[in-house]
């Protein structure tokens, strides 16, 4: 028993890498337009690797998904078409302040929202019992550390640095950080309907494994309806993008394939961090919701941070600045174990 929780929790710390790591080919896409870049990687992240992962594991899934609660599809397939947007906004702020700034402020965010929304819309009562205590404490505790990570990156944007030095190859272009901070509120706030919309859609798992697949194949026919809506609007907005730039001509620029090549990886990272947390939470049991969700989160938060440090966007920055933006990391991964502390 103890080795399995030990495999479970080694694949949520694989998990929050992955999704830690799916931004960096950003900084090496600069030949690309954005919306080049963001549409290739939805299409591998939402419609090519869930498919085939699907077909691999559990071929008779397709048959089962026509059979599935109706309800159920409609919520799945809805949430993620909303969180698209999300999706989208995470994407414009990896352009805007970089890989350690946007997965910063995005995963402090949505785990707050992920866990105050669930409760206010499902259950309200709990926000007055020990479960809603540790969500309140939780977020006060996140707001301070955000609030430390927002003054590093306002020093950062006041230094006399250069900033393009700093940004390197990255794709898109740079925003002040008031316009940063909005699209990541938004991004955050939309990954907690992504989350919403996991636990409203449950029947479906249930209705797979009552067909004879596992729980983990069960649960992969609502991450295939989730990432098929998210794809919808993902799309649709890189569609309106490429033919408003002009843009849709770089997918044809000699010397192409390395730029594909860098926008599946991050398909991979991303996508495949979703499946392996699946893998690992049927392993942690009961212990799943506490220790593989902060797990993953704080993992993936450091490891966005170290990337981005190693790739110079804090290079030349005053060294103050470097200190706020670590107290912050410190009091937001604590923040996350606390906000974990509401799902036992």
């Amino acid at each position: 028993m103890h080795e399995v929780v030990m495999a479970g929790a080694l694949l949520a710390v694989v998990s929050g890498v992955m999704n830690g790591l799916f931004t960096l080919p950003m900084r090496f896409l600069g030949r690309w337009s954005w919306e080049n870049v963001w549409s290739v990687f939805i299409t591998g992240a939402c419609l090519l690797l869930p498919a085939v992962l699907v077909t691999l594991t559990a071929p008779q899934s397709w048959g089962l998904l026509s059979e599935a609660p109706g309800r159920a599809v409609t919520i799945a397939l809805l949430t993620g078409f909303a969180w698209g947007f999300g999706a989208i906004m995470f994407g414009q702020s990896v352009s805007a302040i970089g890989i350690a700034l946007a997965n910063t402020f995005v995963l402090a965010i949505s785990s707050a929202f992920g866990a105050v929304i669930p409760i206010l819309l499902l259950s309200p009562a709990r926000m007055h019992e020990r479960s809603g205590h540790f969500v309140l404490a939780g977020i006060a505790v996140e707001i301070c550390g955000i609030a430390l990570c927002g003054r590093a990156g306002l020093l950062r944007e006041r230094s006399a640095v250069d900033l393009e030095a700093q940004r390197g190859d990255l794709v898109g272009k740079a925003r002040p950080l008031a316009i940063a901070f909005l699209l990541v509120i938004g991004s955050g706030l939309l990954s907690a309907v992504f989350n919403i919309g996991f636990a409203l859609a449950q029947p479906i798992a249930a209705f797979g494994q009552l067909r004879g697949l596992s729980e983990f194949t069960s649960t992969n026919l609502i991450w295939v309806l989730m990432l098929g809506g998210g794809a919808v609007s993902n799309l649709g907005f890189c569609v309106f993008l490429l033919a408003k730039n002009g843009t849709a001509r770089k997918f044809a620029q000699p010397r192409g394939l390395r730029l594909y090549s860098l926008g599946l990886v991050m398909a991979v990272l991303w996508g495949g961090s979703i499946f392996v947390y699946g893998a690992a939470t049927p392993k942690l049991g009961s212990l799943g919701p506490s220790i593989g969700w902060p797990l993953s989160l704080a993992t993936g938060l450091l490891v966005a941070n170290i990337a981005g440090l190693l790739l110079g966007e804090w290079k030349g920055v005053p060294r103050r600045a470097l200190g706020w933006m670590f107290s912050g990391i410190g009091i937001l991964v604590a923040a996350i174990v606390i906000l974990s502390k509401a799902n036992q």
